[in-house]
Protein backbone atom coordinates (compact mmCIF):
# COMPACT_ATOMS: atom_id res chain seq x y z
CA UNK A 1 0.00 0.00 0.00
CA UNK A 2 1.49 3.43 -1.05
CA UNK A 3 2.99 5.68 1.88
CA UNK A 4 -0.48 8.47 2.51
CA UNK A 5 1.50 11.64 2.74
CA UNK A 6 0.28 14.84 4.33
CA UNK A 7 1.75 18.43 3.34
CA UNK A 8 1.62 20.52 6.69
CA UNK A 9 2.57 24.05 4.89
CA UNK A 10 0.82 25.59 0.91
CA UNK A 11 -0.32 28.25 -0.13
CA UNK A 12 -3.09 29.19 -2.70
CA UNK A 13 -5.70 32.07 -3.31
CA UNK A 14 -8.85 32.41 -4.69
CA UNK A 15 -9.36 31.81 -8.51
CA UNK A 16 -9.79 35.89 -8.94
CA UNK A 17 -6.87 36.90 -6.71
CA UNK A 18 -4.88 34.35 -7.53
CA UNK A 19 -2.68 35.78 -10.51
CA UNK A 20 -2.65 39.89 -8.29
CA UNK A 21 -1.39 37.65 -5.42
CA UNK A 22 1.44 35.86 -7.11
CA UNK A 23 2.59 38.79 -9.50
CA UNK A 24 3.25 40.59 -6.11
CA UNK A 25 4.52 38.18 -3.77
CA UNK A 26 7.14 37.50 -6.66
CA UNK A 27 8.15 40.85 -7.33
CA UNK A 28 8.59 41.19 -3.45
CA UNK A 29 11.30 38.48 -3.38
CA UNK A 30 13.22 38.61 -6.93
CA UNK A 31 14.78 34.81 -7.50
CA UNK A 32 12.14 32.91 -5.92
CA UNK A 33 10.40 30.89 -8.29
CA UNK A 34 6.64 30.16 -8.61
CA UNK A 35 5.87 26.46 -9.30
CA UNK A 36 1.75 26.95 -9.65
CA UNK A 37 -0.24 29.34 -10.77
CA UNK A 38 -1.42 29.63 -6.47
CA UNK A 39 -4.84 28.05 -7.24
CA UNK A 40 -6.58 25.65 -5.52
CA UNK A 41 -7.36 23.66 -8.94
CA UNK A 42 -3.13 23.81 -8.99
CA UNK A 43 -2.42 22.73 -6.10
CA UNK A 44 -4.63 19.73 -6.13
CA UNK A 45 -3.20 18.35 -9.54
CA UNK A 46 0.09 18.96 -7.74
CA UNK A 47 -0.72 16.58 -4.72
CA UNK A 48 -2.06 14.22 -7.28
CA UNK A 49 1.14 14.11 -9.48
CA UNK A 50 3.15 13.55 -5.68
CA UNK A 51 0.31 11.69 -4.57
CA UNK A 52 0.03 13.57 -1.14
CA UNK A 53 -3.36 13.13 0.06
CA UNK A 54 -4.34 15.93 2.43
CA UNK A 55 -2.62 19.70 2.86
CA UNK A 56 -2.82 22.03 5.09
CA UNK A 57 -3.55 25.68 3.55
CA UNK A 58 -1.78 28.58 5.18
CA UNK A 59 -3.94 32.22 5.22
CA UNK A 60 -2.00 35.00 6.07
CA UNK A 61 -4.02 38.06 7.12
CA UNK A 62 -1.60 40.74 6.34
CA UNK A 63 -4.58 43.25 7.51
CA UNK A 64 -6.95 43.53 9.83
CA UNK A 65 -9.80 43.88 7.54
CA UNK A 66 -8.90 40.44 5.57
CA UNK A 67 -9.89 38.22 8.61
CA UNK A 68 -13.75 38.22 7.37
CA UNK A 69 -12.71 37.44 3.82
CA UNK A 70 -10.46 34.71 4.74
CA UNK A 71 -12.37 33.10 7.02
CA UNK A 72 -15.40 32.87 4.45
CA UNK A 73 -12.49 31.43 1.20
CA UNK A 74 -11.38 28.60 4.05
CA UNK A 75 -15.16 27.34 4.52
CA UNK A 76 -15.73 27.14 0.66
CA UNK A 77 -12.38 24.88 0.69
CA UNK A 78 -12.49 22.98 3.34
CA UNK A 79 -12.22 19.26 2.48
CA UNK A 80 -10.94 16.05 3.04
CA UNK A 81 -7.78 16.98 1.13
CA UNK A 82 -7.46 20.55 1.98
CA UNK A 83 -7.46 21.72 5.51
CA UNK A 84 -7.08 25.30 5.39
CA UNK A 85 -5.90 27.58 8.35
CA UNK A 86 -6.91 30.86 8.76
CA UNK A 87 -4.90 34.03 9.88
CA UNK A 88 -5.79 36.40 12.30
CA UNK A 89 -3.74 39.74 12.73
CA UNK A 90 -2.09 40.08 15.96
CA UNK A 91 -2.76 44.22 15.92
CA UNK A 92 -6.19 43.25 15.23
CA UNK A 93 -7.84 44.79 18.45
CA UNK A 94 -10.77 41.61 18.20
CA UNK A 95 -8.33 39.45 18.40
CA UNK A 96 -9.13 37.20 21.28
CA UNK A 97 -12.74 36.96 19.86
CA UNK A 98 -11.35 35.75 16.34
CA UNK A 99 -9.22 33.61 17.83
CA UNK A 100 -12.56 32.06 19.50
CA UNK A 101 -14.18 32.12 16.37
CA UNK A 102 -11.81 30.45 14.09
CA UNK A 103 -12.13 27.55 17.20
CA UNK A 104 -15.96 27.51 17.11
CA UNK A 105 -16.29 27.01 13.42
CA UNK A 106 -14.15 23.72 13.73
CA UNK A 107 -11.21 25.06 12.14
CA UNK A 108 -7.87 23.00 13.48
CA UNK A 109 -5.33 25.88 13.74
CA UNK A 110 -3.99 29.65 12.54
CA UNK A 111 -1.18 30.66 10.23
CA UNK A 112 1.13 33.89 11.80
CA UNK A 113 3.78 35.61 9.80
CA UNK A 114 6.40 37.71 11.58
CA UNK A 115 7.29 39.64 8.28
CA UNK A 116 4.10 39.92 6.11
CA UNK A 117 2.28 40.58 9.66
CA UNK A 118 4.32 43.16 11.56
CA UNK A 119 5.12 41.54 14.93
CA UNK A 120 7.67 40.28 16.46
CA UNK A 121 7.41 36.68 18.29
CA UNK A 122 8.02 37.61 21.85
CA UNK A 123 6.08 41.02 22.12
CA UNK A 124 3.46 41.72 24.21
CA UNK A 125 0.74 41.53 22.43
CA UNK A 126 1.43 38.13 20.78
CA UNK A 127 1.80 36.48 24.08
CA UNK A 128 -2.23 37.00 24.29
CA UNK A 129 -2.56 35.45 21.29
CA UNK A 130 -0.42 32.09 22.43
CA UNK A 131 -2.53 32.08 25.73
CA UNK A 132 -6.00 32.61 23.63
CA UNK A 133 -4.79 30.11 20.92
CA UNK A 134 -3.90 27.29 23.94
CA UNK A 135 -6.86 27.64 25.58
CA UNK A 136 -8.85 26.93 22.37
CA UNK A 137 -6.00 24.19 21.71
CA UNK A 138 -5.35 25.40 17.74
CA UNK A 139 -2.53 24.67 16.28
CA UNK A 140 -0.31 27.70 15.36
CA UNK A 141 2.02 27.80 12.38
CA UNK A 142 4.33 30.26 12.51
CA UNK A 143 6.85 31.32 9.95
CA UNK A 144 10.57 31.31 11.57
CA UNK A 145 13.63 32.06 10.87
CA UNK A 146 14.55 35.07 8.10
CA UNK A 147 12.75 35.10 4.88
CA UNK A 148 13.37 35.89 1.37
CA UNK A 149 11.73 38.45 0.73
CA UNK A 150 12.64 41.07 3.54
CA UNK A 151 15.42 42.75 5.74
CA UNK A 152 17.35 39.76 7.95
CA UNK A 153 15.96 40.76 11.20
CA UNK A 154 15.05 38.46 13.93
CA UNK A 155 11.68 38.34 14.34
CA UNK A 156 10.62 34.85 15.29
CA UNK A 157 14.35 33.30 16.16
CA UNK A 158 15.08 29.92 17.65
CA UNK A 159 16.08 31.06 20.87
CA UNK A 160 12.89 32.94 21.33
CA UNK A 161 10.61 30.23 20.36
CA UNK A 162 12.28 28.20 22.82
CA UNK A 163 11.26 30.54 25.57
CA UNK A 164 7.58 30.89 24.16
CA UNK A 165 7.54 27.26 24.26
CA UNK A 166 8.91 27.14 27.97
CA UNK A 167 6.37 30.12 28.83
CA UNK A 168 3.15 28.40 27.21
CA UNK A 169 3.75 24.93 27.61
CA UNK A 170 0.40 23.90 26.26
CA UNK A 171 0.79 26.04 22.84
CA UNK A 172 0.88 23.43 19.81
CA UNK A 173 3.18 26.14 17.70
CA UNK A 174 4.55 24.56 14.93
CA UNK A 175 7.90 25.89 13.48
CA UNK A 176 8.43 26.56 9.81
CA UNK A 177 11.36 25.85 7.89
CA UNK A 178 13.23 23.17 9.95
CA UNK A 179 12.63 25.91 13.28
CA UNK A 180 14.27 28.81 11.51
CA UNK A 181 14.79 29.63 8.11
CA UNK A 182 18.52 30.19 7.49
CA UNK A 183 19.22 29.71 11.06
CA UNK A 184 19.81 26.65 11.39
CA UNK A 185 22.78 26.86 13.76
CA UNK A 186 20.61 28.15 16.10
CA UNK A 187 18.23 25.68 15.97
CA UNK A 188 20.24 23.42 16.68
CA UNK A 189 21.95 24.92 19.82
CA UNK A 190 17.78 26.11 20.97
CA UNK A 191 15.59 23.36 19.73
CA UNK A 192 16.84 20.32 18.08
CA UNK A 193 15.69 17.42 20.92
CA UNK A 194 13.12 19.52 22.61
CA UNK A 195 8.80 18.61 22.34
CA UNK A 196 8.42 21.45 19.31
CA UNK A 197 6.73 20.63 16.18
CA UNK A 198 9.15 21.76 12.74
CA UNK A 199 7.89 21.43 9.33
CA UNK A 200 10.52 20.90 6.99
CA UNK A 201 9.83 23.08 3.99
CA UNK A 202 12.90 25.07 2.40
CA UNK A 203 15.32 23.70 4.21
CA UNK A 204 16.59 20.36 2.77
CA UNK A 205 17.61 22.43 -0.36
CA UNK A 206 19.89 24.82 1.94
CA UNK A 207 21.18 22.49 4.06
CA UNK A 208 21.87 20.17 1.32
CA UNK A 209 21.55 16.34 2.29
CA UNK A 210 24.01 15.24 5.04
CA UNK A 211 22.92 18.23 7.31
CA UNK A 212 19.40 17.65 6.65
CA UNK A 213 19.39 13.70 7.69
CA UNK A 214 21.81 14.99 10.86
CA UNK A 215 19.38 17.51 11.50
CA UNK A 216 15.98 15.42 11.16
CA UNK A 217 17.85 12.75 12.94
CA UNK A 218 18.57 14.92 16.13
CA UNK A 219 15.04 15.79 16.54
CA UNK A 220 12.61 13.91 18.25
CA UNK A 221 10.70 11.62 15.23
CA UNK A 222 7.49 12.61 16.91
CA UNK A 223 8.07 16.41 16.34
CA UNK A 224 8.62 16.56 12.45
CA UNK A 225 6.33 17.45 9.60
CA UNK A 226 6.48 17.15 5.85
CA UNK A 227 5.96 20.59 4.55
CA UNK A 228 6.57 21.81 0.96
CA UNK A 229 5.66 25.82 1.32
CA UNK A 230 3.85 25.10 -2.20
CA UNK A 231 3.86 26.92 -4.63
CA UNK A 232 7.02 27.69 -3.82
CA UNK A 233 8.65 24.61 -3.85
CA UNK A 234 7.69 21.38 -5.92
CA UNK A 235 5.98 18.97 -4.11
CA UNK A 236 7.31 16.08 -6.12
CA UNK A 237 10.54 17.21 -6.00
CA UNK A 238 10.76 17.59 -1.76
CA UNK A 239 9.22 14.77 -1.84
CA UNK A 240 12.08 13.16 -3.75
CA UNK A 241 14.37 14.92 -1.86
CA UNK A 242 13.29 13.84 1.73
CA UNK A 243 13.35 9.96 0.48
CA UNK A 244 16.51 10.16 -0.87
CA UNK A 245 17.39 10.87 2.96
CA UNK A 246 17.71 7.11 3.50
CA UNK A 247 15.96 7.90 7.09
CA UNK A 248 14.80 5.10 8.79
CA UNK A 249 11.17 3.66 7.78
CA UNK A 250 9.38 4.55 10.85
CA UNK A 251 10.63 8.16 11.47
CA UNK A 252 9.68 8.41 7.57
CA UNK A 253 6.66 7.53 8.11
CA UNK A 254 6.30 9.85 11.50
CA UNK A 255 7.04 12.53 9.32
CA UNK A 256 5.04 12.02 6.13
CA UNK A 257 1.97 11.21 7.87
CA UNK A 258 1.43 9.99 11.45
CA UNK A 259 2.16 13.07 13.13
CA UNK A 260 0.29 15.27 10.86
CA UNK A 261 -2.71 13.09 11.32
CA UNK A 262 -2.40 13.02 15.37
CA UNK A 263 -2.23 16.94 15.39
CA UNK A 264 -5.08 16.96 12.57
CA UNK A 265 -7.43 15.07 14.82
CA UNK A 266 -9.91 17.20 16.40
CA UNK A 267 -9.02 17.85 20.01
Amino acid sequence: MPQKIIDFHVHAFPDALAARAMKTLLDEAPGIQAYLDGTVGALLESMDRAGIASSVVCCIATKIDQFDPILRWCREIRSDRLIPFPSVHPADPKMAERIDRIAAEGFLGVKLHPFYQDFYAAEDGMLKLYERASARKLLLVMHTGFDIAFPRQRRADPETLRRITERFPELRLVATHLGAWQQWDEVRRHLLGRPIYMEISMSMEDLGPAASREMLMAHPAEYLLFGTDSPWTDQVATLARLRSLDLPEPRLSRILYQNACALLAPA
